[in-house]
């Protein structure tokens, strides 16, 4: 828990103060306390010392003897000192995290009260409390849950903010660091945690408008309860009320602290992104986007502009015309481009690496949509270089994440994957990535998300107009792919069968016949299984894709029939929406345009009959397929026409064609319980007549 710390103190007399801690004395305990505070004071050594020797229990119990025997003057300097020891390294820290520093803490807070005798120091030991909890509460390990064990704590601090400035920036600390998932989000809420912060706001004090702002701002995030409250919220007093997002809109003015527009402009994308605020309101577009923006530029520290940045491309990751408006504004994408390149005097290595993340993702929201901003990022001078060498950043997959972001966004352009992905060859370090992510970084923190993003940037450089397709799969690209569609993350499974599906897509028959040998139709049950709906479909757009020309159609029917039929049964048999149905009939026409795979369709009466009834269905896309297969089985150009047409004519097709061309009415299509669109309508009919002149004379 404590590493090996040194000697309490160099002098042989310090024992003596250790003992008077639990002199009976009040003021020989009250001189020790003092004597032993003002030694850990900036010394990590004495601090380390102190806890070693078992020092922090007696502190913490006479912090908790409410009796007067100690005395305020005692309690208050037993809590600055523990403060004090806080202030030290992760590892004191941590020994007074498991001493229970925040526990008890946290009832004295609740237990205090001010009294007319004692009233300055019981201020003054509620602020020491808030302090010590506040510098405890920035260790990534402190239980900051605890304040919500007890329902009265999270308003017995809120009413502490009141007292002082002090107050006002601990309790603001203590809740930004108590706020991470929805339920606490929700409980600051109920707590009143909203009307406290906004009533700081109103403060001339940057120091205590910044801690209020970092709080709305993390109660806001991906909220919409929280964020709509904050909208609706008014501050100040009669007649000059404001509501909250204009004073946050004011906030951002440029005469105010950076550092507080910027908390200003994350709240503000916070509640947009939440819904509590449009794209189009005016502190959204005028305000907290050129704020921003603005903040970005390299005349700030490089810590703001990373965190512009990021809000930044928070802000626009999914509105084209949020997009569109940052992507012009105060020449944004060259100011973004800087934060990729080396910076001589940025010289601490994690800050770079902040710098080039941040700009990675800015540029991956930016190009999420819109074709002329993905062409404006790819010009700026060397940023495919940047995004290239961002796949291989050796500072750990953060920024390899972030660039695989930026490449996904950019991959979106068709012009861009036959000219510049070819041109920078971007295959090549994205193979080199997925492969170490799937083979021997499995299950590290990070790389789930790289494999996820990295897998869908290739589904798009495997279309099939991409130049990239073909050293793709020379590479491993099929493999690779497959094993993906085994993932336990559905969206792995997902992005590893679409892949495929693109693969497949007007592929050789060699090409195909490597997909389904290296999937194994084994795999693709358990896919059409899945409980994702998105996987199924895919699946069967890649049987789709596998089962197209005709050579390709009878050799893989030759080998693979029984398990091609099962697959289609399993779909059309089992409770899936009409969508994938009607994807699962397709394959059936797709097999019935083959010269000896339509034979297994024939010869299946099972099939046949599902046809018959998906012919008279009530959703008309699946009539439509249907009756597209049933095409394919009785055009009379087809060898072996003649025979299949009787075959169905015996079993009723003909006569429910016959049936359904009657009712070509849209009345009467109501009369079947049918629900067509006009377009609908219009095809299904004409798919009828067709099926019907096939069918020779009897």
């Amino acid at each position: 828990m404590v590493s090996v710390m040194q000697p309490f103190m160099d002098v042989e007399s310090s024992r003596s103060y250790i003992d008077e801690l639990y002199s009976p004395d009040p003021q020989k305990c009250l001189e020790a306390i003092i004597c032993l505070k003002n030694s850990v004071i900036g010394s990590n050594r004495q601090k380390g010392s102190v806890i070693a020797q078992g020092v922090v229990p007696r502190l913490l119990q006479l912090l908790s003897d409410t009796s007067g025997t100690v005395g305020e003057r005692i309690r208050l300097e037993s809590v600055v000192t523990l403060g004090s020891l806080a202030k030290g390294t992760d590892q004191h820290v941590l020994a007074l995290i498991d001493l229970g520093v925040v526990p008890l803490i946290l009832q004295v807070l609740l237990s205090t009260q001010t009294s007319p005798d004692n009233d300055k120091l019981s201020d003054h030991l509620i602020e020491a409390c808030l302090r010590c909890l506040r510098t405890v509460f920035q260790h990534s390990s402190a239980p900051v849950q605890t304040i919500y064990q007890d329902t009265a704590l999270v308003p017995r601090l809120l009413s502490l903010a009141s007292r002082s400035v002090t107050c006002q920036v601990c309790v603001a600390t203590i809740l930004t660091t108590a706020c991470k998932s929805a339920d606490e989000q929700n409980s600051l809420m109920k707590g009143g945690a909203v009307e406290t912060l906004a009533s700081q706001l109103d403060s001339p004090l940057p120091d205590v408008q910044l801690p209020a702002l970092a709080c709305l701002a993390n109660m806001c995030y991906q909220n919409r309860t929280v964020s709509t409250m904050v909208a609706n919220v008014t501050t100040g007093k009669e007649p000059t009320l404001k509501p909250l997002p204009a004073l946050l809109g004011c906030l951002m003015g440029r005469e105010r602290s950076s550092v507080v527009q910027l908390e200003a402009a994350r709240c503000i994308s916070y509640m947009h992104r939440a819904g509590a605020l449009s794209s189009t309101d005016r502190i959204v577009i005028y305000r907290a986007l050129p704020c921003l923006v603005r903040l970005c530029h390299r005349d700030r520290p490089p810590r703001e502009r990373i965190a512009a940045a990021e809000t930044l491309a928070y802000l626009t990751e999914v509105d084209i015309e949020l997009q569109r408006l940052a992507s012009i504004s105060n020449h944004l994408i060259p100011t973004l481009a800087e934060l990729l390149r080396p910076h001589p005097q940025v010289q601490d290595a994690s800050l770079a690496q902040d710098m080039r993340q941040a700009a990675f993702r800015a540029f991956a929201s930016l190009g999420a949509n819109d074709e002329d901003i993905r062409k404006k990022i790819i010009e700026t001078e060397n940023l495919m270089e940047l995004v290239v060498s961002g796949l291989q950043d050796p500072g750990g997959p953060r920024v390899r994440l972030a660039a695989v972001r930026c490449l996904h966004s950019l991959s979106r352009s068709v012009q861009q994957l036959r000219t510049t992905f070819q041109d920078h060859a971007v295959w090549r370090p994205l193979m080199q990535l997925l492969h170490g992510a799937d083979k021997g970084l499995e299950g590290r923190d990070g790389e789930e998300d790289l494999l996820t993003v990295a897998s869908s940037t290739l589904c798009n450089l495997l279309l099939e107009f991409s130049p990239s397709k073909e050293p793709i799969l020379e590479s491993g690209g099929v493999e690779l792919l497959c094993s993906l569609t085994r993932r336990p993350d559905p969206a792995l499974r997902l992005n590893g069968i679409w892949a495929l599906m693109n693969v497949a897509f007007q592929a050789e028959q060699r090409v195909k016949s490597q997909i389904l040998s290296c999937l194994g139709t084994d795999q693709i049950f358990r896919l059409l299984a899945d409980s994702e709906l998105a996987v199924v479909m895919k699946v069967l757009g890649l049987l789709r894709n596998l089962l197209s020309t005709k050579a390709h159609i009878d050799r893989i029917m030759d080998e693979h029939a029984t398990q091609v039929m099962q697959a289609v049964i399993l779909v059309l048999e089992d409770d899936h929406p009409a969508e994938v149905k009607e994807q699962a009939l397709c394959i059936l026409a797709n097999v019935a345009d083959g010269d000896r795979a339509r034979d297994h369709i024939m010869a299946n009466e099972d099939v046949l009959k599902k046809l018959m009834d998906y012919m008279m269905h009530t959703n008309v896309k699946l009539n439509i397929a249907a009756i597209f297969c049933v095409c394919n089985l009785v055009w009379r150009e087809e060898p072996g026409a003649e025979q299949r047409q009787a075959r169905l004519r015996e079993l009723g097709f003909y006569r429910i064609l016959q049936q359904l061309r009657l009712n070509k009415d849209p009345q009467l299509f109501d009369s079947l319980g049918l629900k067509p669109t006009r377009l609908d309508s219009g095809d299904f009919i004409s798919r009828v007549k067709i099926a019907l002149a096939q069918f020779l004379d009897p």
